[in-house]
């Protein structure tokens, strides 16, 4: 009677504890992760689709300074070859990744300046059109950094946190990295002409 006792005791400790161990918590909270690291990735690709049309019209609507637009061009294609796998995103890769969209938004950002030059250029709807869709593209982009950033750490205190930290430990839910500031952005940009 007592070993029935003892194990039934033992069978709703063991119950107990595995059910409060956190494992299906951290299970939603890696697959937050991995759906808004592909809204990330999903924006930053809508920006890359629209690089072409916009160095095609500035192309088209002016003679404009060669240089900035291979700049564009070879950020573009450089980003475009670097890819991260929502379930591999270390610090390093995260970092790559970073620096390479980090490229693509100096080169653009080159380009915009530069078209202040060009009022015939400015005053095109297809360029005032692919302007705006670049501007919301990049507010889009800062949000889904934002949401992956704050999915990325309620999943890292999940992780980090007693007793939460063995189960992870157990099934190797590891911390994930987030976006940081791009290097140098404290720093107030010149603009020459």
């Amino acid at each position: 009677m007592k070993k029935a006792i003892l194990g039934v005791i033992a069978a709703l400790f063991i119950t107990t504890t595995f059910s409060s161990c956190g494992y299906n918590t951290m299970v939603k909270l890696d697959e937050d992760v991995k759906t808004k690291w592909n809204q990330v990735e999903t924006q930053y690709q809508r920006r890359s689709d629209l690089i072409p049309n916009l160095v095609s019209t500035v192309k088209g609507a002016a003679k404009f300074e060669q240089g900035t637009l291979t700049a564009v061009i070879e950020a573009r294609a450089q980003a475009s070859q670097i890819k991260v796998s929502a379930d591999d995103l270390t610090p390093e890769k995260l970092e790559k990744f970073q620096a390479a969209q980090g490229q693509i938004g100096q080169a653009l950002g080159k380009l915009m300046v530069l078209t202040e030059n060009y009022p015939e250029l400015k005053a095109t709807q297809q360029f005032s059109d692919l302007s705006v869709q670049l501007e919301g593209t990049e507010n889009r982009i800062a949000v889904a950094r934002k949401d992956f950033n704050d999915a990325v750490q309620s999943y890292n205190v999940k992780v980090r946190s007693f007793p939460n930290n063995l189960t992870a430990g157990m099934f190797g839910f590891k911390q994930r990295a987030g976006f940081k500031a791009d290097a140098g952005a404290q720093n107030t940009p010149k603009v020459e002409f």
